[in-house]
């Protein structure tokens, strides 16, 4: 690994001491401040560097989401083909141009330096020179603290080492505790905002599955390997994650996911500050439906409760005049006497006749 690395090592080294240099005109060249913030210096130089290969990775990741769909209908059609199956996935990445490695690129490029970092720090808790850091730089190193806490030790290290280091080992993993409970936090943060906020909310892809295990899995991964990681690789590790947070919070607020909430609410600022151009046809399309609905829109119907109740007040008092629908009779007609036998006629049995001879009853009626 030195060999591979070695070159990786003299860069990193490098790096810290020129920004210790700088530093120290300002602190202690043996503070803390002034190595923790050369760690500091490296994460922000590095993560400057890496921005883009950043903005492929959204490319990247973005032109995956909506190949989701095309992927899917492949794997379904060539399910007990495989190598046509994979044939077909790398004419459909050639004719869109999308290399699924992209998303990956800042991480790949990052572990590199990472581990270099580990290395140089671990060298220093040894009390090995390493790179460009000589004896002197590595007495200094070794004598910084962050928080009462040495760059160069551990959760898990023995106390006699920690002594003499000039710490104790209360410090030391409260210390460390803290950070990584800060990393994890903004790992955590850093994912669900980008589930939350950053998906487009139209296409249902395994991706999503992914994000949101990963909102889990990081915290517990920081927490199992940063207990064994010396306090400097802390330092660098919470900058790089509280880096990606921003990062991310940019790209949500100015550039989110089409079709993502983030999406949504950016369109709605710009409307509100009059600095959206929608597109001629969209604004008639919606002119349109509103204009149609307006037409559609009926008049309530009463409920049957309230239908009554306004019968009942319409109705005029008792001993008052009578409704137009019931039939009145002038108050100067009288009523006409009844004939001699009229009732006559309705007593007779079915089937008779008045003065005439008898129509026979049908069988059925009695």
């Amino acid at each position: 690994m030195d060999t591979i690395l070695g070159p990786l090592y003299y860069a990193v080294s490098w790096i810290i001491v020129q920004f210790h240099s700088l530093y120290s005109l300002v602190f202690d060249e043996n503070s803390g401040w002034a190595w923790g913030l050369s760690i500091v210096s490296l994460v922000v130089l590095i993560r400057i560097c890496l921005i883009p290969l950043f903005v492929k990775q959204i490319k990247a990741t973005r032109n995956m989401q909506a190949l989701q769909p095309k992927m899917k209908a492949i794997q379904e059609r060539y399910k007990s083909d495989k190598q046509r199956q994979s044939e077909e996935m790398m004419k459909l990445y050639k004719e869109t141009g999308t290399n699924p490695l992209s998303s990956c690129l800042p991480i790949l490029a990052q572990s590199p330096f990472f581990i270099s970092l580990y290395q140089v720090l671990n060298h220093i808790a040894q009390g090995k020179t390493v790179g460009v850091i000589n004896k002197d730089l590595l007495d200094s190193a070794r004598q910084a603290h962050v928080f009462g806490a040495p760059l160069s030790v551990k959760f898990m290290d023995s106390a006699a080492k920690v002594e003499k280091l000039g710490a104790t080992l209360t410090d030391v993993r409260v210390v460390t505790v803290i950070m990584i409970v800060l990393m994890s936090l903004s790992q955590f943060y850093t994912q669900r905002q980008l589930m939350t906020k950053n998906v487009d909310l139209t296409v249902k892809t395994p991706f999503m599955q992914q994000q949101k295990m990963l909102m889990y899995v990081f915290p517990i991964m920081f927490a199992v390997f940063g207990i064994n990681f010396p306090v400097g690789v802390l330092v660098y590790w919470l900058t790089t994650n509280v880096w990606t947070l921003g990062q991310q919070m940019f790209v949500i607020r100015r550039n989110p996911t089409p079709g993502s909430i983030a999406f949504t609410q950016r369109q709605e600022r710009l409307r509100a500050k009059g600095k959206l151009k929608e597109d001629p046809a969209e604004v008639e399309a919606k002119k349109a439906v509103e204009a149609a609905r307006a037409r559609r829109q009926q008049p309530k119907r009463q409920p049957k409760a309230k239908r009554q109740l306004a019968g009942t007040a319409q109705q005029p008092d008792a001993g008052g005049e009578k409704t137009s629908l019931e039939k009145q009779q002038p108050e100067d007609t009288e009523p006409k006497p009844k004939q001699a036998g009229g009732g006559s006629s309705r007593n007779a049995k079915s089937g008779q006749r008045k003065g005439g001879p008898q129509r026979p009853k049908h069988p059925t009626k009695k």
